[in-house]
């Protein structure tokens, strides 16, 4: 897929010098740098997900209840609304 990227200018002129010393397009480099970096989020992302802070069960419970009762709510709100834009 075509794109198009706005690097500063730095990064874009060690890119193209990377790619060159390495043999490679810069097309290759930047897929490969890209690549590279999607990688490493699901690591990133696992440590963040276990470094939040633990819910007990009763509080998750009632959180839960809350939010299923106030989905019911939406839902009759909703529906008396498309009843009365007919």
């Amino acid at each position: 897929m075509k794109t198009t990227i706005d690097l500063p200018d730095p990064i874009f002129r060690r890119a193209k010098a990377t790619a060159a010393v390495q043999g490679v397009s810069l097309k290759w480099f930047i897929t490969q740098a890209v690549e590279s970096r999607l990688d490493e989020s699901p690591k990133d992302w696992r440590q963040a997900i276990a470094d939040l802070p633990r819910v007990d069960r009763e509080t998750s419970d009632a959180v839960l209840r809350s939010v299923a009762e106030w989905d019911a709510i939406d839902l009759e709100f909703q529906k008396k609304q498309g009843a009365t834009n007919r």
